[in-house]
Formats: C-alpha cells, structure tokens, sequence
C-alpha cells in the first residue's frame, strides 16, 4: 500500500548518500533522485540501468556514484525520499482507533492523484520478493510496521479483548491486501477503480464483522 506516513524507515546501507554542500550540487542530486524515481517505476530495479539514469541527468555513471555511492543506495534514497512527503504531511503524530482507519482511505483518495508514486511502490514491492533484492527488507518492515498499525486501529476502535487478537490480525492483513490490490487494478485500469470508496467499503464491513454492536453492516 502506497501509504508513506506509516511503517518502519527505511534501512539504509552503511554508508549513506553524500551531503552536498552547494545549492547548485544539492539540486542536481535532486534531479537525480527525480529521475531514478520515474525510471525505477517505469522499469523496475533490476531492468533499470545506472546508465540510463546518468544519460537523463546528463551526467556519467561517475558522476552519478558520486552522490550516491551505488545503485542500491540510490534506490534507498529514492524510497526514503517518497516516504518524506507524507510524513510532512501528515504532521507531528500519527492518527489513533478509527481516525487511523479514516486516514487509510484518505491516503487511497490521495494516491489517486499521485500515479507516479503509486506505480514506484507497485513495482518495487513486487520486485522486492525476488532473491536478495535490496528493497526487501525496507518493504518487509514495512507490512511489519503497517500491519501493527491497522491492528492497533482495529482493536482500539472496535474495543476488542486480546482474545480476539488473532481475528484482529487476519483483518489487518486483509485491509492491507486490498489496498495493495486495488493499486494494481487502478494503475491498468484507473476508470474501472474507485481505490476510495472501494477501501472505505472493505473497512467499514470488516468494523461491522468484528464488533457488531457498534458497527452497523
């Protein structure tokens, strides 16, 4: 789920990006992290070549490995800089019980609007499953983190007992699953999916499931 605001930071390789100190060297690395975007969406991590990215940026794969060390840090920094803008916006703390499972479908109206970041974490999720890629453990962290979430959202708006944890996580896997899923369905078919209203629905059945005697069906 393109959901930027929740889940565990990225883990970066050891040795990190390097800080620029000009304006003009902090807008080129920029530049880069914008086109290695766009390419990694478009191609995937494994497909895309450092070349192609160089030859957008108009500089070597040199110049390139000069900001960013490797393609794998390159491709960390492009997830960590995803994540950036949502957490901004999300502000100071994140939202509890039933105003977490809101900003679920919040963020599934916003992705509709953002079809570049969408089709990044589409593919690189995917991708991710492959052997040693370098964004699994950022993705596994990730459900891990988005999974503790929506359960702590659940339980919490639903007033339920540790006893019906493991019903609670079965529904958390399965909001997320719908989501993920609904991303995919939307970027082949974006005027066939409402991702919004469609979670909303998922959402509100499963509240409805779990304590029906505060969720109406």
């Amino acid at each position: 789920m393109s959901d930027q605001s929740v889940g565990r930071p990225t883990r970066r390789p050891k040795s990190g990006p390097r800080t620029p100190r000009s304006p003009e060297a902090r807008r080129r690395q920029q530049d880069i992290l914008e086109i290695a975007t766009d390419t990694f969406a478009a191609r995937g991590y494994n497909n895309a070549s450092l070349a192609e990215i160089a030859d957008r940026a108009g500089l070597t794969q040199a110049g390139v490995l000069h900001y960013f060390r490797s393609k794998a840090l390159l491709l960390t920094s492009v997830l960590e800089r995803r994540d950036q803008g949502d957490i901004e916006q999300l502000g100071p703390e994140r939202p509890h019980g039933i105003a977490f499972l809101r900003h679920l479908v919040d963020t599934a109206l916003r992705n509709a609007e953002r079809e570049g970041l969408v089709r990044l974490y589409a593919v690189l999720s995917a991708e991710s499953v492959t052997e040693q890629h370098p964004a699994q453990a950022y993705f596994r962290d990730r459900y891990t983190g988005l999974r503790a979430f929506v359960t702590d959202a659940l339980t919490e708006a639903c007033g339920l007992a540790e006893s019906d944890a493991a019903r609670v996580h079965d529904a958390a896997n399965a909001i997320i699953a719908v989501m993920d899923g609904l991303q995919v369905q939307w970027l082949l078919d974006p005027d066939s999916v409402e991702m919004a209203a469609s979670t909303d629905l998922v959402i509100r059945s499963l509240l409805s499931t779990l304590a029906p005697d505060r969720f109406t069906p």
